[in-house]
């Protein structure tokens, strides 16, 4: 069994240094292709970086440059696929290939964006992509894909502007987490996490009220109250309630005790 696996590579290995060698483009193509094909990625890939250069301005320069690029994507050697899959839809815009490429290099993109708590710079990047290819093509049936794709893209960016939002109370930076919080409300109306921001304002409020000093105290429980009105409004039955009416309560307490005390909004 050993021998015929060592026969077997051996060959495998002479064809390949054959194809290496070999001064006719029109085999090298044809093997390279059939690399691809087979998923032997990195086989195929040097067969077509040497056929680009060597094909240029010839017919076959397109069909090489697509497989060249499609390649980086099979090694999933991403950044550098994205950028060669969009040279070629530069390249050839009017191509058969154009509208395949030009949404895979938007899916190297979505391959490269990480956990939602890294930096989500190629998370955005995918999906300005994405929608570049649906205005692009906007029949394509890669259409439903592509809106699939932004969805759980945007997913991951509303769960980072939470957590962050949600870190700074946690740390007890109690204005930052309130403009956060604000902000992540305004970028994603629809939030999932909408509930638990919304209980989260009333909280971060009312701590940075708690620890100002007694000139500013009434304005910022009084944020504390509409904030507090506002998650009551839209969650009547949330089991935070409890816990946002302990705060409004304390707040009216205090603002009254301070007015009594002689400070004034």
């Amino acid at each position: 069994m050993l021998l015929v696996l060592s026969t077997f590579a051996f060959s495998s290995c002479s064809e390949y240094n054959k194809v290496l060698k070999s001064s006719d483009p029109d085999y090298k193509f044809t093997k390279a292709v059939e690399y691809y094909e087979d998923s032997r990625c990195y086989q195929a890939l040097p067969l077509f970086e040497e056929l680009i250069a060597s094909v240029r301005g010839t017919q076959r320069a397109e069909e090489a440059y697509y497989y060249f690029a499609k390649t980086h994507y099979c090694v999933k050697d991403y950044y550098i696929a994205n950028y060669y899959l969009k040279n070629f839809v530069k390249t050839f815009p009017t191509s058969q290939y154009a509208e395949e490429c030009l949404f895979e290099s938007a899916m190297c993109s979505y391959n490269l964006s990480p956990i939602y708590s890294l930096d989500q710079t190629d998370t955005r990047i995918a999906i300005d992509e994405f929608q570049l290819f649906i205005d692009r093509y906007p029949n394509s049936q890669l259409r439903d894909s592509c809106n699939r794709m932004v969805d759980q893209l945007r997913q991951k960016l509303e769960r980072k502007s939470f957590e962050v939002a949600k870190l700074y109370v946690t740390t007890e930076r109690y204005r930052s987490a309130s403009s956060a919080l604000e902000n992540a409300l305004k970028e994603y109306p629809d939030t999932p996490y909408r509930e638990e921001i919304l209980y989260l304002m009333v909280e971060a409020n009312y701590l940075y009220a708690e620890g100002s000093i007694d000139e500013k105290k009434i304005a910022r429980y009084m944020e504390t109250i509409d904030s507090y009105y506002k998650f009551v409004a839209n969650f009547p039955g949330s089991k935070m309630l409890k816990k946002a009416e302990t705060y409004f309560i304390e707040a009216e307490k205090e603002i009254e005790r301070l007015k009594k005390a002689g400070y004034e909004l």
